[in-house]
């Protein structure tokens, strides 16, 4: 990507945020979460969990560091942030420090059982009541009838051709990359600039659109918005910034004609999943509960058990649901979800990107989600729902 132009006399007047965003910039590019979380040996683990009868939970194994966790820790803290002037940016890269500071600490304890855990809960937090009250009042709900459209027919190379037609619509590079070693069956790589695809996996007419949609729509328009910022903070991340982006990926869906009550289903399982792990639930428990309580089929009880148990319990997944109900309502209240688009930013330091906006330091980015200009779906039974999460 082509640097971002700036007024010099801006640049002058900043020095000391560009000089502070700048460094930081160059510690966050060894720390992306996700390319750590993800097991190494799933699939073998998973026959083998099977095998057991569902008894024998699976032992994970996990990336080797590729940093000095300590050493990290203590260049981030070395920042000079009190020299920045002004009160509002200075608050905002205290909370970032803070935030890169926690995700460090939960790279360093992946697989390390509880210490993982309760780093997680820093980073992610835990599913509040209303969380589980919202994913149980969904459960009752029937899913669509069997259709073709839900048929998983296609092989990770079609779904790279398709993809990669799909991207057409957008004006910047996609990469896609096929991998084993991700428990999504897709997912955007921010540090790289990759969408990622599990290559022993198979895809349906639907699970395409949505994921479409969802990585490409959203996750992608986002980081390069983000790239596309004077401040790289607008890239690596703000602080609590998955639950707005979660969020604004499954509207993304929506808007696309692609969500089902079956997905929404499957991102309340997501909730409930996480909700065990605050009541000790081994693998094998969360499991039970998913596979046997609430029948869903082995290979989706996994999937979603292991998302939850990787790296020792990871509440990420709670955020799907409640960032879709935050941002519905903010669409249908009729306010712009643009600013929420400008990169990896979260709604509740929408102040701040204002701000930064007005001093000439951050811009609307030039890519769109192209699902948000108009709705092509008519289910009101997801409208139904959508309308009463609490």
């Amino acid at each position: 990507m082509t640097e971002v132009a700036l007024h010099p006399e801006l640049k002058e007047r900043y020095k000391t945020i560009f000089e502070i965003d700048a460094h930081l910039d160059r510690l966050v590019q060894r720390i992306e979460l996700l390319s750590y979380i993800n097991p190494l040996n799933a699939e073998k683990e998973k026959h083998r969990f099977f095998a057991s009868k569902y008894n024998e939970d699976p032992q994970f194994k996990y990336p080797k560091l590729k940093f000095d966790p300590y050493k990290l820790h203590q260049l981030f803290f070395s920042h000079r942030i009190d020299d920045i002037e002004d009160e509002r940016i200075r608050n905002l890269y205290k909370e970032v420090i803070y935030f890169y500071s926690n995700m460090v600490q939960c790279i360093e304890t992946i697989g390390d059982g509880k210490d993982f855990y309760y780093n997680s809960l820093r980073v992610y937090g835990t599913p509040t009541d209303r969380d589980v009250q919202n994913a149980r009042f969904i459960l009752h709900f029937d899913e669509d009838p069997p259709s073709a459209a839900m048929e998983r027919k296609y092989t990770p190379e079609q779904a790279h051709t398709y993809f990669t037609e799909f991207g057409k619509a957008y004006s910047f590079p996609l990469n896609i990359r096929l991998t084993p070693h991700i428990s999504a069956d897709a997912m955007v790589s921010n540090s790289t600039r990759s969408m990622l695809l599990k290559r022993n996996t198979r895809f349906s007419d639907n699970q395409l659109l949505t994921l479409a949609h969802h990585e490409i729509g959203v996750h992608m328009v986002t980081t390069y918005n983000g790239l596309q910022q004077p401040l790289h903070i607008f890239s690596n991340g703000f602080p609590n910034n998955v639950e707005t982006q979660e969020g604004l990926a499954v509207f993304s869906e929506y808007m696309g004609g692609a969500l089902t009550v079956k997905r929404l289903k499957e991102l309340s399982y997501r909730v409930l999943a996480t909700h065990t792990l605050s009541k000790g639930y081994s693998f094998s428990d969360t499991f039970d509960l998913i596979h046997n309580q609430y029948k869903l089929n082995r290979e989706a009880a996994f999937n979603i058990t292991l998302r939850t148990h990787r790296g020792g319990g990871f509440t990420k997944d709670r955020l799907y649901l409640s960032g879709l109900r935050k941002i519905y309502k903010r669409y249908q209240k009729g306010k712009s979800l643009e600013p929420l688009l400008s990169g990896k930013v979260s709604m509740e330091y929408e102040k701040d990107i204002l701000h930064l906006q007005n001093l000439g330091l951050s811009r609307n980015g030039p890519y769109e989600s192209l699902s948000f200009r108009e709705k092509k779906i008519d289910n009101p039974t997801l409208d139904f729902i959508l309308n009463n999460l609490k």
